[in-house]
Parts: C-alpha cells; structure tokens; sequence
C-alpha cells in the first residue's frame, strides 16, 4: 500500500490561516511489512527512524491499537520552507491508521483530525482535498469549501535556509486595529471572491494587497522584494509568501514561467526555483 500527500502552499496573501493550495511536490509512504517494532526508512536528515517519527505518533494518536510495521518514507517537500512538511506528515499519519486500523473514516474526520494535531486548516485541508481550499475552524465557525484552481504556472523560489513557523508567527502585531481588522477582511473576502471566479488578475491584486501577516513577515525573507521586482516583467499576477515563509510563490501564465525562473537563477539568489503545478488529486491511497 502506498499513501501519497501533496505538499501545500498556505495563506495566500489575505487567506491568513484559512487558505491554502495543493502543489506538485510529494511525500509518499509504502507499508512494507508488519514487524517488531516500528521502522520509518527514508534518507532525510536529524528525522526518527523509530515511532518516535511524527507519521508514526500521529497514527498512534489515532488508534493506538495499530499493530508495528516498516515503512518507507519518501519526500521531495522541503522541510522548515512553508510547503507545508510537517501538515503532509499528519496526513499521511492518519491515513495510515484510517488504512492499518480499517477504520472507514471520512473525508471530513481527517480534516477534523488533521486541524486538531496541525493547529490551523489551511496546509492540511488541501493536502487532503487537493486544488484551492478555503477553511475555517475554530469557536466561532467551522466549515470548509473546494475550489479548482485557474489555469496558470506557480513559480517557488525555496531558500536554502529554514523559517520556523514560530519565529514567522513572532514577528506578527498581538493586536489590529478595528478599522486595520475590517480592512484587511475586505482584501481578503475580494481575493476569495476572485479566485472562486477565476479571476486571477483581481485575485492577486488582492493578494498583493494584504495586510494581516505579509507586511510583517517580509523583512524574515530578503529575497522577497527582488523575485516581486521581477515578477513584475513578467506579468505574474501575484508574488506572495508561501505558509510563514520562507518559499516565495510567484502565480503566473504557463508562456512565462520558464522565463521568469531563468531570471530569479541568474539573480543568484541562496535557494532554488522550481516550476509547480496545482495539484488536483489531494490525498491518494494506492
């Protein structure tokens, strides 16, 4: 059996916690065999072997009655890079126990599990459902919806250096303003009724607009205003942080991505540029 989890660029510009895209990058898990004891192998650095490994503590969390198995391990999602690693994890982890432990669980109840171990919805919700996903959960509402993507090319500038998501959300303000706050859900709620249209020129205006964590977050990330400065020549509709950071997400038109990321290379900049598509599949068990 093998579980396949899309890696995920989250928040959009103004979908703060609530937005979030399924992207061409993968990690993908083969259950080999039952066996003794637990056995993760995989070739990633500083990452457990043992249960210890967050894909097998999640499962744990979700049926503790999951009897050991090997299991291989393989991802092309970077980790600390706001593509949404450690969210493709406790996807994969619950699917795992869904599939050992036979438990017929829903759609719905992976995401409900996966925004209790993962905090917010934005990464897990399309690594589940694939495409564009708009997801709330929290005291006041809980509620998610499904939306294709336009048609278009995502270019990802990755750094070479890692951002914790606790360091991106520190630099966040604890507190907004009242006429800031209704501001920034204007932006936000003209993005999302952009995207729902596939209109991506108004999208990302809206995008480039926001205000609740990009004006804070971008002095995290030095490369940010450069690949801006030349996404400009290449009609991208919008260049945004991707999650807290540190991935730089540029959406643009397929005549134009290959040329843009020729541009960012000859910048020499301290990371990679990768062309990516929106992924439509989400979660997949084969």
């Amino acid at each position: 059996m093998k579980i396949i989890v899309p890696a995920t660029s989250a928040n959009l510009g103004p979908g703060f916690d609530s937005i979030g895209l399924a992207v061409t990058k993968y990690l993908k898990i083969t259950v080999i065999e039952p066996s003794e004891n637990w056995e993760v192998l995989h070739d990633l650095i500083d990452i457990p072997t043992d249960e210890t490994n967050l894909l097998i503590q999640i499962s744990l969390k979700v049926n503790e009655k999951l009897k050991p198995h090997r299991i291989k391990m393989v991802s092309d999602i970077p980790l600390a890079r706001g593509l949404g690693s450690s969210s493709s994890v406790i996807v994969a982890g619950i699917e795992l126990a869904n599939q050992l432990g036979a438990m017929s669980l829903s759609s719905e109840e992976k995401l409900r599990l996966a925004t209790l171990f993962e905090g917010h919805p934005d990464n897990v919700a399309p690594a589940i459902f694939g495409n564009l996903v708009v997801a709330s959960a929290n005291d006041y509402f809980s509620g998610h919806t499904v939306s294709s993507f336009p048609p278009c090319r995502l270019l990802a500038f990755i750094p070479n250096y890692e951002l914790k998501t606790s360091d991106s959300r520190n630099s966040l303000p604890e507190t907004f303003k009242y006429s800031q706050a209704v501001a920034a859900s204007a932006i936000a709620n003209v993005a999302v009724s952009a995207l729902m249209k596939g209109d991506l020129v108004t999208a990302g205006k809206a995008m480039s607009s926001d205000l609740f964590h990009e004006p804070y977050r971008q002095k995290l990330v030095p490369e940010f205003e450069k690949i801006k400065e030349v996404a400009k020549h290449y009609s991208a509709y919008t260049t945004y942080l991707s999650g807290a950071g540190p991935t730089i997400m540029t959406i643009l038109d397929d005549k134009n991505a290959k040329r843009m990321k020729q541009a960012v290379d000859d910048l020499g900049l301290n990371g990679e540029a990768v062309i990516l598509d929106v992924d439509t599949k989400g979660l997949q068990v084969i």
